[in-house]
């Protein structure tokens, strides 16, 4: 079936079975290569991807479902300075989940900005700090296995400020 999708500002049309994966799609049949498969069971986060500025699991969804969504994958990210801050506090060793975390980060700054509350919010109103008990509450959909948390964190930490 022919799916067309807006993948990191580019219109995109693929001929795709209707059970393709959008991580399939962007990696197989894209080849945008920065979006991990690494679980391919929504429990790890590596193929985090923004739709529409809203991270989602792109394992867990199909490619069919995102028809005229803006889709934008670790290539399309414009804005390096979360990048930066990743690289000046080592929040990443072997670079495989980094691409989901920036995007999940990304999607994780503006669902603050919007006011939206995480399971450690103290008070529902108002600005909430985003504490390093916040920040890994937000991200805690996304797995590192060096363990460069605390890179992460404090990466995240710098750009919200």
């Amino acid at each position: 079936m022919e799916v067309r999708l807006r993948v990191n500002g580019a219109d995109r049309t693929l001929q795709l079975a209707p059970q393709v994966s959008l991580l399939d799609a962007l990696r197989e049949h894209l080849g945008l290569m920065g979006t991990k498969k690494g679980c391919d069971q929504g429990a790890c986060g590596a193929c985090t991807v923004l739709a529409d500025g809203e991270r989602i699991n792109a394992c867990l969804t199909l490619a069919v479902q995102y028809t005229g969504r803006e889709i934008t994958t670790i290539e399309g990210v414009t804005d390096g300075e979360l990048q930066r801050a990743f690289v000046r506090h080592d929040g990443f060793q072997c670079g495989y989940c980094t691409s989901g975390q920036i995007c999940s980060a990304i999607g994780m700054l503006a669902e603050h900005a919007a006011g939206m509350p995480s399971a450690v919010t103290e008070h529902q109103h108002g600005d909430v700090e985003l504490t390093q008990a916040e920040i890994r509450e937000r991200m805690s959909g996304n797995l590192c296995r060096c363990g460069a948390y605390n890179g992460i964190v404090d990466a995240i930490q710098e750009v919200a400020r």
